[in-house]
């Protein structure tokens, strides 16, 4: 059937490797049943297993190229090119399904059809490779349609978070400005406060220093006082000394007045 179609160079070589592989296959479980060494048979089907994951590989790529040239194959020609590609598959799910069969013969493990890295186990073959002649359209319909829908909610709680970051993110740049204005405000009162604290430093300088200035006028009117006072005191006690200068602006002492009786007076 794969030679009696029209197809492109590149379906062509694929679907000769996919052949040579299944060739290769049907070969080797041959010689697997000649086999009686447990460990010759565990690195046959070690080589079996990677020729299954190459026969996996090219049906995908035969996949994607009858997408490629679906718009310009007729549709006839498209069906059958589907109808290839799940024959292929059929085939492919056979080897897997004898290769199982072998594994528990050999009650091996260890070997995983559709590994990833060193020792990385996946889920059985038959389940990793799920193939469309066992879906019908519908089932196939409604599996995309659900794994859509899982990947849009998906979507949506990542917008979700997305959206709440950026939030978050505002509100962080809010409160940012806030405390900066803030800041700004407390520097701005320090400023005020340390200027304030100079301007009364220089003034209670200079009332010191009048006040010094005040203090020592005081303290020479006192003593000018004290001095015209203790010169009064020694001018009324000794009221005949000459070597103390009279007081300007105070009288002499008057002089003693004595009674005159009436015959002094010639009466």
């Amino acid at each position: 059937m794969a030679y009696e179609l029209e197809m492109s160079p590149q379906l062509e070589q694929i679907d000769g490797e996919i052949s040579d592989n299944f060739r290769a296959l049907a070969n080797g479980f041959q010689k697997l049943d000649k086999i009686k060494d447990p460990n010759r048979q565990s690195k046959q089907l070690e080589e079996l297993t990677g020729k299954m994951r190459e026969c996996k590989r090219l049906i995908k790529e035969f996949d994607r190229e009858i997408k490629d040239e679906e718009n310009r194959n007729t549709p006839e020609l498209n069906k059958q090119l589907n109808e290839r590609k799940q024959s292929l598959i059929k085939e492919l799910n056979s080897y897997v399904a004898l290769r199982k069969t072998y594994m528990s013969s050999l009650g091996n493990k260890k070997i995983e059809l559709f590994d990833i890295g060193g020792g990385a186990s996946e889920p059985a073959a038959e389940d990793n490779v799920q193939m469309a002649s066992s879906m019908t359209n519908q089932e196939l319909i409604n599996a995309g349609t659900k794994t859509m829908d899982e990947t849009d909610q998906a979507i949506e709680r990542s917008k979700i978070v997305v959206e709440k970051t950026i939030e978050v993110g505002t509100q962080t740049a809010v409160s940012l400005k806030g405390q900066t204005e803030q800041m700004g405000r407390i520097v701005n009162d320090l400023d005020t406060i340390h200027f304030s604290i100079k301007k009364a430093t220089q003034l209670v300088k200079e009332i010191g220093r009048q006040v010094a200035t005040d203090k020592c006028i005081m303290a020479f009117l006192f003593l000018i006082v004290c001095g015209v006072i203790a010169i009064i005191v020694v001018k009324i006690v000794h009221p005949n000394n000459t070597s103390i200068s009279p007081i300007p602006g105070l009288a002499p002492p008057a002089p003693a007045r004595k009674l005159l009786s009436v015959q002094d007076m010639g009466v």
